[in-house]
């Protein structure tokens, strides 16, 4: 389980906004939002797609930042955002996009990572946060070592049963990509690049890496 602090979620996210829909992304988001640092400033969601996380992360932050290259998924996410001040969407290339340098306390990704340059993202992540802020990956990939193959097809049955009885679904034309490094690579990648970071395998088919910058 991750360590942080997240007060008051439940109390202040109403239930039909918290999860319209759940699929193994969706899944992820309690143990993301449980790891943004009491007293979140800016939080920044890279790979936001149609917002919900970052509608979420509104509880917890006093401004949140969604970015997407997605202009459907833009469009979507901000067709939600008339009431929520403070929460703002980017569209266009994470590596690329105007994003202010060491500019957040909490930064996430789901599911996002394997669409970009793995080793640019993660450099950038880590530009982007602030000296003690925390940095969260959840993320899919590619099956290689039979270590690997035995952990799917021990999690199959329970894969195949979650989707059904939670009756997963996605968004329509949310963008999906096969990812191309395997566990073993994005493991050995984080840990060259974020040092001290933890890593995480989940039983639905995804990772998690979480970091906390050093202080000055």
């Amino acid at each position: 389980m991750w360590h942080g602090r997240h007060a008051h979620y439940g109390d202040v996210m109403p239930r039909d906004d918290l999860t319209p829909y759940w699929n193994t992304n969706v899944a992820r988001h309690r143990d993301v939002l449980a790891a943004v640092p009491r007293g979140c400033g800016d939080a920044l969601d890279v790979g936001c797609g149609d917002g919900l996380l970052a509608r979420k992360l509104t509880a917890a932050a006093r401004r949140v930042t969604g970015v997407d290259s997605s202009p459907e998924m833009i469009a979507r996410a901000r067709a939600h955002t008339a009431a929520r001040p403070g929460l703002t969407f980017v569209e266009g290339d994470f590596l690329t996009a105007r994003l202010p340098a060491a500019g957040y306390d909490f930064i996430c990704s789901v599911s996002a990572l394997h669409h970009m340059d793995v080793e640019a993202a993660l450099l950038r992540m880590r530009a982007l946060l602030r000296p003690g802020g925390t940095l969260v990956v959840v993320g899919l990939a590619r099956d290689a070592s039979r270590t690997d193959w035995a952990a799917r097809i021990a999690a199959a049955p329970v894969v195949k049963v979650t989707k059904l009885v939670r009756r997963a679904q996605s968004p329509e034309g949310m963008p999906v990509h096969d990812p191309q490094l395997s566990y073993g690579q994005i493991r050995a990648t984080a840990r060259q690049l974020l040092p001290g970071m933890r890593y995480r395998r989940h039983v639905l088919r995804r990772y998690s890496v979480i970091w906390r910058k050093p202080p000055p």
